[in-house]
């Protein structure tokens, strides 16, 4: 069950896929849930060409409080990539987006498309550029190149998110002097995660809340579906580590994605 301790406070989650197919039959009840403990945005990062219908649908639902990300996530990119970019670029071109997401990435699926996924992840970051917009960046088993890739075509010239950061402390110290934030999620939650001492001199100002929902829940609801409302668990383990209340954790964090995300 959710705690609603924190009415007062403002959180956002700024990486979710509430358009799922696991949300619709519970869809009020989860965006209630949400907003009752103080959540005021939901960040939507697109997937592929299918997932673009059901994420403009609930924007258009709830526009205040949903927020569209457009991209192309690394596991969709096949043979067709080239295609579905055009018709992701044409949603990123007409529809109010706050960042191109979720691109970058993925080795731990499938390392035969890694040379069309570091295409498909360039190709997005200069729309980015274009754009003036910040990447929320997929990096699971890539962390490493994807660093290598921006410092080498986009040095100084993008921000982001390193989205589910589950690095190490030498790339969460890199990805901060590059400008760019670590999202952190449901895993620092996890008993056998060494997150903790990997971010522990993370600055405050360079972490965002997310829950990747509905993915990786956070312990206590480990092994269930994810959802917004369970950020709170997040927010716990960081108030935690840092040794700060859970109200300031709320406030920087907060502070910090209206600041990259220009909310």
């Amino acid at each position: 069950m959710v705690k609603f301790a924190l009415l007062n406070n403002i959180m956002i989650d700024t990486h979710a896929h509430i358009y799922a197919e696991q949300f619709t039959e519970e869809l009020p009840s989860i965006i209630q849930r949400a907003k009752a403990i103080g959540i005021t945005n939901v960040l939507l990062p697109n997937i592929d060409v299918d997932s673009i219908e059901g994420l403009n649908a609930l924007v258009e639902l709830d526009s205040p409080f949903f927020k569209r990300m457009m991209g192309l996530h690394p596991c969709s990119v096949q043979e067709d990539y080239k295609d579905q970019l055009a018709i992701i670029k044409s949603q990123l071109d007409t529809q109010e987006c706050v960042a191109v997401g979720e691109i970058g990435v993925d080795l731990y699926w499938d390392k035969t498309k890694q040379k069309e996924q570091e295409d498909a992840f360039l190709v997005q970051c200069q729309w980015a550029l274009e754009s003036n917009l910040p990447i929320a960046i997929h990096s699971r088993e890539s962390t490493e190149l994807i660093i290598d890739l921006i410092e080498t075509h986009f040095k100084d010239q993008l921000t982001g998110v390193f989205h589910c950061f589950v690095g190490d402390a030498a790339q969460a110290s890199k990805i901060v002097s590059m400008g760019f934030y670590l999202g952190i999620g449901g895993v620092i939650t996890f008993k056998n995660s060494t997150l903790r001492n990997e971010i522990i001199d993370v600055p405050l100002d360079r972490i965002l809340l997310e829950t990747d929902a509905p993915y990786l829940a956070p312990v206590p609801y480990r092994g269930k579906r994810n959802e917004s409302s369970y950020i709170i668990e997040v927010v716990k383990a960081l108030a935690n580590i840092y040794n700060l209340s859970e109200k300031e954790i709320i406030e920087l964090t907060t502070s910090n994605a209206l600041k990259l995300f220009k909310l």
